[in-house]
């Protein structure tokens, strides 16, 4: 009785119950979108603030990925492989310097919309992208929306780019837009 209790409150609210086994801590407004079940019991969550991952490892609670450090998650045989970056400096203009951490493969043994919902909030989080080669390699500028700030611009440079040439590009465009921003 409890899981239709919860299932009619979810449809009354608009908000998705927080599954059993969910190892994490939500924040006190936020609010769940969608669940999958991974091997193990395993709980992956899509909320509106970001991607709840399981435990990498034993003994640590899942850990939530904010949607604007999603840099790419992609849905295939069964797994939902996700690409986390890191903001590494923020550099003149206001723009910030990203890196990736290595893809991480999450096997979904109930996806639900979990899929589907993680492909509409990464893709909702980007305003606009382009990339730019600078010589020895080039660099992804990415306007993000992020919450309580705004537009911000995130530059992942190619791996063996210049670190020095993608600094004073994206400087250079930061002030670039926060001129056009003035006007």
């Amino acid at each position: 009785m409890s899981g239709v209790r919860a299932r009619l409150a979810a449809l009354l609210t608009g908000r998705e119950p927080v599954p059993e086994g969910f190892t994490g801590t939500l924040e006190p407004d936020e609010r769940v979108l969608a669940d999958g079940l991974g091997p193990r019991g395993s709980v992956v969550l899509a909320t509106d603030l970001g991607l709840w991952l399981p435990p990498a490892a034993s003994g640590e609670g899942s850990q939530r990925v904010d949607w604007h450090l999603v840099t790419k998650a992609t849905w295939s045989g069964g797994a939902l492989e996700v690409i986390e970056a890191d903001e590494v400096e923020e550099l003149e203009g206001g723009v910030v310097l990203l890196a990736d951490r290595p893809p991480r493969r999450v096997p979904l043994v109930t996806p639900g919309r979990l899929p589907e919902t993680v492909h509409r909030r990464v893709t909702a989080a980007v305003k606009d992208s382009q990339h730019h080669e600078l010589g020895d390699g080039g660099a992804w500028f990415v306007q993000r929306r992020v919450p309580g700030a705004g537009i911000v611009l995130h530059v992942r440079p190619d791996p063996g780019a210049d670190p020095e040439a993608v600094r004073t590009v994206a400087a250079g465009v930061g002030e670039k837009l926060r001129g056009v921003g003035r006007s």
